[in-house]
């Protein structure tokens, strides 16, 4: 049986400042300590036990590299459970875990909330001329490109390269229904062409097809393998390969999906005919193929384009969740998935102009389009990729996407409420609630763990194994009515909450 599919999303935002030279690391402090300075709870973040490059294949990198000592960094845990930090010279918001897909999408909307938050109170600080802007997107344009990545619960025993094989299929194609869309062509070489448009921010960038990288010769399927919860029991699956969506009903259907593949992929059913052949190139050819038209080679040695892969797929998910007692979602929210996935798919096959409001690609596009046919501009104008940043802005003022009234799941009040109240339903709930009512007792926090000072006695660390223990039903009473950080472990050491080892 499927694994539950929680989930999260990591995004790295890309960030200018105007006006003085600043290094980037120095500009992204500014933007976390910001929203530190503010009177919102958090708590540091404790990454000595993360192993980035720990590789699922028995490989770890920092065999082979110098220790790197980042005086600058800034890493805190959120009242709503999430981790805000400084990471490769960008501000970084990584959503508390979510058992389910609205709480994904919610939780990463609470992201933008906080970087824009946190980037209004830090230009207030700047002197006169001096200005930080950031944008939710994947490419400075000029062959650097910095991640949107997904994480997802799995079961630790599904053999990795069958895992890796299948979901490939998925995440080269899915680009149709949540690329972000960008005008250019880049490489990791640093090539860059300026003119066309394409579906990916990220496509451009991908040059192998499994391997542990994040940030040079990227994989379609990463293998980190440091999973924040129980190793013996699940894997988190480290996903780089998608786009920073500004629409959220993209970023719907993005984890919708994906969450759904993986428990088919879990439960034996993937059909199999459905294997690229080439997968580092087909997402190449995919990405720059607007038509949607172009055939991609399979591992049968058939032709398939990508929104005939797609349909195929979402058929078989249907045929699995119709059969399944549990698809790793409640049924409810599977057929919900199901539904826009499949409405999304025909639409796109007869009339893409209509997704405009939901599909940020199309919607891009679009506006490219037209301002480039009402000045009379060439391809390779740089006003069209100043309209392709400007689409991710943060600034409301000047970005073109809240300019469109993009289709939005949550109005503007519930995602506020989320950038302070962590997730109902996974151990989220604790870390954020323990956070906000005891931030000047926790020594540190991580995904997994939590370390209290209590007075007069050694450091006190609650484990949190498991993802789906700590929630509000779990453990809202105990900590409502501990009117102490003492009583508070007093009570949890009586009962099997939120890991059975605490």
């Amino acid at each position: 049986m499927a694994t539950p599919k929680v989930c999260g999303i990591e995004t790295e935002y890309g960030i200018l400042l105007s006006g003085a030279e600043v290094d980037p690391i120095t500009a992204s402090s500014l933007i976390v300590s910001a929203y530190k300075d503010s009177s919102w709870a958090f708590a540091t973040f404790d990454a000595s036990h993360e192993s980035p490059t720990r590789d699922v294949r028995g490989v770890n990198l920092d065999d082979y590299l110098d220790p790197v000592i980042d005086s600058k960094m800034i890493n805190t845990v959120l009242s709503n459970g999430a981790r805000y930090y400084v990471d490769h010279a960008h501000p970084e918001y990584s959503s508390p875990e979510c058992a389910t897909i609205r709480d994904g999408v919610l939780f990463d909307a609470a992201g933008e909330f906080i970087l824009r938050k946190s980037m209004n109170k830090a230009n207030e600080r700047l002197p006169q001329g001096v200005r930080i802007d950031l944008y939710k997107n994947n490419s400075d344009g000029k062959g650097n490109s910095y991640g949107c990545h997904e994480n997802y619960l799995i079961d630790r025993q599904i053999p990795f390269a069958k895992l890796a094989a299948f979901i490939t299929t998925h995440f080269v194609t899915r680009q149709i229904f949540c690329g972000s869309g960008k005008v250019g062509h880049e490489a990791p070489t640093g090539v860059v062409d300026q003119s066309g448009f394409q579906i990916s921010q990220r496509a451009d960038f991908f040059e192998e097809l499994v391997g542990l990288e994040t940030t040079m010769k990227r994989p379609i399927v990463n293998t980190r393998d440091e999973p924040h919860c129980d190793p013996h029991k699940y894997r988190r699956l480290h996903v780089i390969v998608g786009d920073a969506n500004m629409s959220q009903f993209a970023t719907y259907l993005k984890l919708g999906s994906t969450a759904l593949v993986l428990s088919m992929i879990e439960d034996g059913m993937f059909p199999q005919h459905l294997l690229t052949a080439h997968p580092v190139h087909a997402i190449k050819q995919i990405s720059r193929d607007v038509s949607m038209s172009e055939k991609v080679l399979m591992a049968d040695g058939s032709r398939m384009t990508a929104l005939a892969i797609q349909s195929e797929l979402c058929a078989a998910v249907r045929r699995y969740v119709e059969a399944s007692s549990f698809c790793g979602l409640s049924h409810d929210e599977a057929f919900d998935v199901l539904l826009n996935w499949e409405q999304t798919l025909q639409d796109l096959a007869t009339q893409p102009h209509a997704l405009a409001k939901k599909i940020d690609w199309i919607a891009k596009l679009q506006l490219v389009d037209g301002i480039k046919k009402r000045h009379s501009l060439s391809d390779s104008d740089s006003r069209l990729k100043a309209i392709d940043l400007m689409y991710h802005s943060l600034d409301p003022k000047v970005c073109l996407s809240s300019k469109l009234n993009l289709l939005q799941m949550f109005d503007d009040t519930t995602i506020a409420e989320s950038a302070h109240q962590p997730p109902d339903t996974t151990r989220a709930f604790f870390r954020g609630r323990v956070v906000d009512k005891w931030f000047d007792h926790i020594v540190n926090a991580n995904w997994d763990s939590i370390v209290f000072d209590v007075a007069n006695r050694p450091l006190q660390k609650v484990y949190m194994n498991e993802p789906l223990k700590g929630t509000r039903k779990l453990t809202e009473s105990i900590i409502n009515s501990s009117t102490s950080v003492e009583e508070l472990l007093a009570l949890l050491g009586q009962q099997d909450l939120p890991s059975s080892t605490l």
